[in-house]
């Protein structure tokens, strides 16, 4: 084992900073991370065993235990659920004898929970040893329960199992991209690779950033912060040495857009990017992309490779004389913070993805304490159409505020699942009707993160200065319990995803969830709603990240806008006293230990 940790170790050049590329090469390597291979890293990385340690319990995808040979994760989300997740959990623990969360006895298949994995409009979806599968049913669970035990290779389950395989022939995948409607702006059938960025190093990085703070293009991964201002902030740090990131870890429930345009549109990313490393003077860009998305891992590192072989990456980039800039991919290992930007940073360091205190700004002292420009896939992909049209006309779409079109992945309760580039300022009635969807109770907008609607806002625009979103919609159907199939999953989830390191986001949470749990159960008061929706709103205030202060909206806009379905579970009989029952709540642990319950008796 020494020689082969050792020989991981050197291929990242013994730099601690590469810790995640190392730490997932042992996980490949031993499907999970050996005691030994702790302390064989710490030596060799002049880290302490806690430094190592610390980061791989964090992760997901990481682990100290054997996860099988075999390793399947399957999807935990609110819309697998309601597309059939129980049936193939049932058909999964029938076929191999053991249930979830477990390990086979011989060692050849683990089955595990996992949070959203980008595919809800193709549940139930599993990874299975990196590779896709989806639109699982019971039938096909026992195929490919069968396919293992006879030792197939995960390839050719993929084709096997799959109705059809998909996308590129370097790709080959389950996943279909679902694109149901195209927009001017990213997917322009006049796009032609390299031309943007001629066009952008024959103007000075100065007039870039003017271009881009001009049009208006705000982040399209939620904040929405103008792109053009965080570049011109970062210029204006002063540092030696600067980086640009493309944040690829979109991890909320219910967003897949990332993963249609860096299958369909890799070029367009990779060319926004040189742009932008050319606008901030950085020479190293980084694709910081979810572990969910590892499949697509090997075509992507040859487009880069044939963008390189064309020159518009490497040295003197499109014959321009000092412009060097290059890009690498840094898988995550599954950790919904990461998704922010200095959580992000903090995992591409080898650490903990623990978010930052703020000041100082990534644009001050970003990555490897660097100034760092941290932007979304997709706005990253609407620079390259800035630079070719110009300001005027990337303005000419959406509304006065929210200029441009945005890519919507829309799931749910509906017949057409997937995703659609629209304007800004589209209705999310409009919306309704072009997925399909019919009988909404509500709709989930830009995930649990954010806000829950009902009918009566249905009019309302998709724009920041309205409903603002990071690109998702959650059609929920009439004949859904709202609260126990959604905003319980959604408690749930961030919960598990939740750092630790706020205690409102370690602890709150819990206590939001588990009072929720009480009124399901019949056992609330008005009283209780009330507490809820009070105690709910700590967290935007007090936690210092973005997860910890949108975590209670699950609960805080279905009371705003759904509180008659909590009103319809409490107790209002005046007599009615909400109590502690002792006997009910140690039930679980008196049947771990084979224990009967019995009354203390009173002392004097």
């Amino acid at each position: 084992m020494r020689e082969n940790i050792l020989s991981i170790i050197e291929k990242y050049q013994k730099d601690h900073r590469r810790l995640m590329d190392i730490l997932i090469a042992i996980q490949d390597t031993y499907r999970h991370i050996p005691d030994e291979a702790v302390d064989i890293l710490a030596d060799q990385l002049d880290l302490s065993k806690v430094d190592v340690e610390q980061t791989i319990s964090f992760y997901h995808f990481l682990s100290r235990e054997p996860v099988g040979k075999y390793a399947i994760y399957l999807n935990d989300s609110a819309v697998a659920n309601i597309s059939g997740r129980a049936e193939v959990v049932q058909a999964f623990e029938e076929e191999l004898g053991i249930s979830f969360n477990n390990v086979t006895a011989d060692g050849l298949i683990g089955m595990w929970d996992t949070a959203d994995i980008g595919m809800n409009d193709q549940e139930p979806a599993a990874l299975i040893n990196g590779a896709v599968f989806t639109k699982l049913t019971p039938k096909k669970v026992k195929n490919l329960v069968a396919g293992i035990k006879a030792g197939k290779d995960i390839p050719d389950l993929v084709t096997e199992i799959g109705e059809e395989v998909n996308g590129p022939a370097a790709l080959s995948t389950m996943v279909t991209n679902n694109i149901r409607q195209k927009g001017a702006i990213l997917f322009s059938d006049d796009y032609e690779v390299g031309q943007a960025l001629k066009q952008a190093i024959a103007q000075t990085p100065e007039e870039i950033v003017t271009e881009v703070k001009q049009s208006n293009l705000r982040g399209r991964g939620g904040a929405g912060f103008p792109a053009g201002l965080k570049w011109d902030f970062c210029r204006q740090s002063g540092g030696d040495e600067v980086y640009l990131i493309c944040n690829a870890d979109e991890g909320e429930p219910g967003t897949f857009k990332d993963r249609v345009i860096l299958t369909e549109l890799p070029k367009l990313l990779f060319e926004g990017m040189a742009i932008a490393g050319y606008a901030i003077g950085a020479k190293q860009g980084i694709v910081y992309l979810r572990y969910e998305y590892r499949y697509m891992q090997a075509y992507l590192e040859s487009i880069l490779q044939e963008l390189r072989d064309q020159n518009f990456l490497g040295k003197n980039i499109a014959g321009k004389a000092g412009f060097d800039f290059d890009i690498r991919i840094q898988l995550g290992a599954g950790a919904y913070v990461c998704g922010e930007e200095t959580a992000l940073i903090e995992s591409l360091e080898g650490k903990r993805g623990e978010p930052r205190n703020r000041p100082p700004f990534p644009v001050q002292r970003g990555y490897l304490d660097k100034p760092t420009v941290v932007n979304n896939v997709e706005t990253l992909c609407s620079v390259v159409q800035v630079i070719l049209e110009g300001a005027e006309w990337f303005k000419s779409f959406g509304t006065s505020e929210s200029a441009g079109t945005k890519l919507l992945s829309l799931s749910g309760d509906c017949k057409n699942p997937g995703i659609y580039a629209v304007e800004w300022g589209v209705t999310v009635q409009k919306l309704i009707r072009r997925a399909g969807a019919t009988n909404v109770q509500a709709v989930q907008i830009g995930g649990p993160s954010g806000m829950c609607i009902g009918p009566d806002q249905f009019n309302r625009q998709l724009a920041f200065e309205d409903l603002a979103t990071g690109g998702s919609l959650i059609f929920i159907g009439e004949e859904r319990d709202l609260l126990g199939d959604f905003v319980v999953n959604f408690m749930d989830f961030f919960i598990d995803e939740s750092c630790g390191s706020c205690a409102p986001c370690r602890s709150l949470n819990v206590i939001l969830r588990n009072k929720l749990l009480k009124i399901l159960d019949g056992k609330g008061t008005n009283q209780d709603i009330d507490e809820l929706y009070k105690w709910a709103g700590v967290g935007r205030v007090t936690n210092r990240c973005g997860l910890g202060q949108t975590a209670a909206n699950p609960i805080l806009s279905t009371i705003e806008n759904f509180r008659h379905l909590y009103e319809d579970l409490v107790e209002t009989n005046e007599n009615f006293v909400s109590t502690f029952d002792l006997k009910d709540s140690v039930a679980e642990s008196n049947a771990a230990v084979d224990r009967e319950f019995v009354l203390p008796h009173k002392t004097r």
